[in-house]
C-alpha cells in the first residue's frame, strides 16, 4: 500500500518511521522544510517524495499538520486525491477539522476519517521524531456516521501495528470535550504553574511532583493556541470547573478549616482511585 504523510514533525516523521520499521508499506513523504526532507531520505523515513503529482497513487493519506493548516491542504489538493482514497488527520481537534473535510471528500469521492493519536512529547520536529512513539498509546477515530465498518477494522488494525495500544471510536463533539480536560487543560494548568516566581527558585526543593506539573510547560506556543482558539467552549467549561475547586481550596486554607481540607483532598483522591479503575478495567 501507497501511504502518503503530509508534514513529517514529531508526529507526523514518527509515523513515517513506524510505518517502515513496522509495516511493508511505502511512504511518501512531504514537509516545507527542506532540511527535514533531506534527513527524512537520509534515514530511509520516507520512500520518496510526497508531489502533488504522486498524491493520485495514495492509496491512504494523512495528513499530520497543523488544523488550519491541515484544512487549507485539502483544499487545495482534493481534486488531486483519487476516488476511493482515504484521508486521515492527526489534528489535536476534531469538529473544526472534520465537518469540511467530509465535505470535501463528499464533493471529490474519497473518504475522510479524523484521528488523533494520544501520544507526544514536550519537544516536537522530526529530530525528535521515533518509530516507538506510540507504543502502548490511544488512537482515538471519528469516523462519520454510517462509515465502513470493514474499512475502520483496517484502519485499527493498521495503527495497532505502529505499536497503539488500542484505538477509541468516537464523535468528533466527545473528542473535542473530553480532550478538552485531558490535554488543553493540562497545558494551561502547567504554564500557569511554571509562571510563578518561586519557579527560579526550584532548584534542591524539586522532585517528581514538579516534574509531572511542569513537564508539559515546554510547548510549542503557537500550535497550542491554535488548539485552544479553535476548541473554546469546551475548554472553557473545564477552565470555569477547575477555577471554582481552586477557589474552593482558596477559601479553606484561608478560613483555616482542616476538616473541610481533608475532605476535599479525599474526594480528590478517590476521584483519582475511581478513574485509574476505570482505566484498568478499559
Amino acid at each position: 500500500m501507497q501511504i502518503g504523510i503530509v508534514g513529517l514533525g514529531l508526529i507526523g516523521g514518527s509515523i513515517a518511521k513506524a510505518v517502515k520499521k513496522y509495516t511493508p508499506h511505502t511512504v511518501l513523504g512531504y514537509d516545507t522544510d527542506e532540511q527535514v526532507m533531506y534527513k527524512a531520505k537520509l534515514l530511509d523515513a520516507i520512500d520518496a517524495e510526497l508531489t502533488p503529482e504522486r498524491i493520485a497513487i495514495c492509496d491512504w493519506l494523512i495528513i499530520a499538520i497543523r488544523p488550519t493548516a491541515a484544512v487549507l491542504y485539502m483544499v487545495e489538493n482534493a481534486s488531486r486525491i483519487q476516488a476511493g482514497t482515504t484521508v486521515m488527520d492527526v489534528c489535536g481537534v476534531k469538529q473544526s477539522v472534520c465537518a469540511p473535510l467530509w465535505q470535501l471528500a463528499q464533493d471529490h469521492g474519497f473518504t475522510f476519517i479524523g484521528g488523533h493519536p494520544m501520544a507526544g512529547r514536550e519537544v516536537g520536529g522530526f529530530a525528535h521524531a521515533s518509530a516507538d512513539l506510540f507504543k502502548d498509546a490511544s488512537m482515538i477515530l471519528t469516523p462519520q456516521k454510517g462509515a465502513d465498518i470493514s474499512l475502520l477494522e483496517r484502519i485499527k488494525k493498521f495503527w495497532c501495528e505502529l505499536g497503539f495500544a488500542g484505538v477509541v471510536v468516537t464523535t468528533p463533539e466527545n473528542h473535542d470535550r473530553v480532550i478538552a480536560y485531558t490535554s488543553q487543560l493540562a497545558h494551561i494548568v502547567s504554564s500557569a504553574y511554571i509562571q510563578s516566581p518561586t519557579a527560579l527558585d526550584h532548584i534542591g526543593f524539586s522532585a517528581g511532583s514538579y516534574k509531572d506539573m511542569t513537564r508539559v510547560a515546554k510547548l510549542d506556543a503557537d500550535m497550542w493556541t491554535e488548539l485552544f482558539m479553535q476548541n473554546r467552549e469546551p475548554l472553557l467549561s473545564e477552565l470555569e470547573g477547575i477555577l471554582q475547586r481552586l477557589g474552593d481550596f482558596r477559601d479553606t486554607l484561608a478560613k483555616g478549616n482542616a476538616v473541610k481540607m481533608r475532605e476535599m483532598l479525599s474526594a480528590g483522591r478517590e476521584q483519582k482511585v475511581e478513574a485509574d479503575r476505570k482505566d484498568y478495567r478499559a
